[in-house]
């Protein structure tokens, strides 16, 4: 059954990144991951009779960078509140938050759906769109429970327990699981960007919640379902996915759907109820008594803003504009801060007039390498010098693209050596000199007259054969061009 006709999907996402400060956002303790249970945990992280909470400047920096980052607007007054609920890795009770006044409201981010990102296959052009913001606040995270070590019971690690976070909202803007993992990889590239979040989804660095509905086309919104704690873009689209049609044949089958919190299971595929889903009210949300409101000032703003760096879509714009790079070309190269500062490194090195030659060797053969061994660009064990020294090469006709895929294999496999030292150690010098080329290419011909007939007699695979025969003559150190020429020359062409 076709029921993209028939039903329309709205999506928001809510994420939750974790902030790169060295404390909490309270208290002086670590935020360092991988401690033993327990051992971060501060009497003002569990909130012990007589301490009092201290806000950590820092995350509030982050949370102005995000502001800005996104085009939001940044609030000169906003408020912590408390917000009360109990679960047993909550130790305080409540959780420190925002609730009317966040620090961050509105704004919002582009996205690119492209081609292949179809659940079902269906290729399709991409296509842009601008998701946006609803907030973002400050709060802390709770702890953790453990259930995998505790037979029948469950463990409590409050090492989490006031780590700072930047809570993300958007509107219910996304129509498919392939826009809402669209949006989620550009949030996660823009904060690691920006340096306010490492990104880190394994150790729940970046999470994201999904709520998600169904409605007929023109009518309003339907009851929404929430998936908690998504941390895969794979698992949040398989999630997501599931829950459409789920929702779907609830309704088809005459059943309503409740308001709930939901997990995914990534071994069944399938998602599943955890409890009722609160509303705001639920929470008893009330200033904290113990902070004063947060003022921003304009001259706190100006002085956070001159430190950001250059922001991806308008490093974007400046490729296409000053480089001539294509849109998909100028995407690719800045899906990460660190592959767009790879790339610049190695294009101030080669020459502007390289660009081209230096997006497509990092496009193609670098990446496919750092996929394979699964590396990032900043731990490639070729650095951006020895790459635009390979390029420098192919462009001054030292070395052929052929003989430069062997150098870029020394590189990979290498010390550290240039490009220089390898063509040098291994001979790998390209043959210019057309009359030493001109006698090869003379012997090649004496010794395969029968592909010189068969070309003759129009058979052009022939003449292949001969430029193959040249080449391999020369040990591949000849240049392509001149010895297809000089064959052109000799057989009449």
């Amino acid at each position: 059954m076709n029921w993209e006709a028939q039903w329309e999907v709205v999506i928001g996402l809510e994420t939750h990144a974790q902030l790169q400060t060295i404390s909490k956002i309270f208290s002086g303790s670590s935020i360092a991951f991988g401690a033993a249970p327990n051992v971060q945990a501060s009497a003002v992280d569990i909130a012990l009779p007589g301490v009092l909470p201290v806000l950590n400047r820092e995350a509030v920096v982050c949370a102005i960078k995000f502001g800005l980052a996104v085009g939001a607007t940044i609030a000169p007054r906003s408020v912590f509140a408390r917000k009360n609920y109990f679960y047993p890795d909550l130790p305080k009770g409540y959780q420190i938050s925002q609730f009317e006044a966040p620090v961050v409201t509105g704004g919002g981010l582009a996205i690119t759906v492209g081609a292949g990102d179809d659940p079902k296959g269906v290729q399709s052009k991409a296509t842009e769109k601008f998701v946006h913001l609803t907030r973002a606040h400050l709060e802390e995270d709770a702890g953790k429970s453990l259930h995998e070590d505790f037979h029948g019971r469950t463990g409590i690690d409050l090492n989490r327990a006031g780590t700072p976070l930047l809570e993300i909202v958007t509107e219910p803007d996304m129509r498919s699981s392939a826009e809402a993992v669209a949006y989620a990889r550009a949030l996660h590239s823009l904060v690691q960007w920006i340096g306010i979040c490492d990104g880190n989804m394994q150790e729940g660095s970046f999470r994201c919640d999904a709520n998600v509905s169904v409605r007929r086309p023109g009518e309003p919104l339907g009851t929404r379902r929430e998936i908690k704690n998504l941390n895969s873009f794979r698992f949040m689209q398989q999630a997501i996915d599931f829950e459409v049609q789920w929702q779907i044949n609830e309704i088809e089958e005459g059943r309503a759907i409740r308001q709930a919190t939901v997990l995914f299971d990534p071994d069944t595929g399938e998602t599943r109820a955890m409890r009722s889903k609160e509303d705001a009210h639920d929470y008893r949300y009330f200033p904290d008594p113990d902070l004063l409101p947060l003022e921003i000032t304009a001259d706190w703003i100006t002085q956070v803003k001159s430190g950001l760096p250059e922001l991806p879509q308008a490093m974007q714009q400046r490729f296409e504009g000053e480089l001539g790079l294509s849109a998909y070309d100028a995407a690719a190269l800045t899906a990460s801060r660190g592959m767009a500062a790879y790339f610049e490194t190695a294009l101030e090195l080669a020459g502007r007039e390289n660009s081209k030659p230096v997006a497509n060797w990092i496009m193609g053969e670098l990446s496919a390498r750092l996929n394979k061994t699964d590396r990032p660009i900043e731990a490639s064990p070729i650095k951006a010098a020895q790459l635009a020294g390979l390029i420098t090469r192919i462009a001054d006709n030292t070395i052929s693209n052929n003989i430069a895929k062997q150098v870029f294999e020394a590189m990979w496999n290498g010390e550290g050596q240039s490009a220089d030292e390898i063509i040098e150690k291994q001979g790998l010098k390209q043959i210019t000199d057309t009359g030493a080329i001109e006698t090869l290419v003379d012997e090649v011909l004496a010794a395969n007259q029968k592909s010189v007939e068969e070309f003759r007699a129009g058979k052009e695979k022939a003449f292949n054969a001969l430029v193959g025969q040249a080449m391999k003559a020369t040990k591949g150190k000849a240049n392509p061009q001149q010895v297809t020429d000089l064959l052109k020359k000799k057989l009449g062409r």
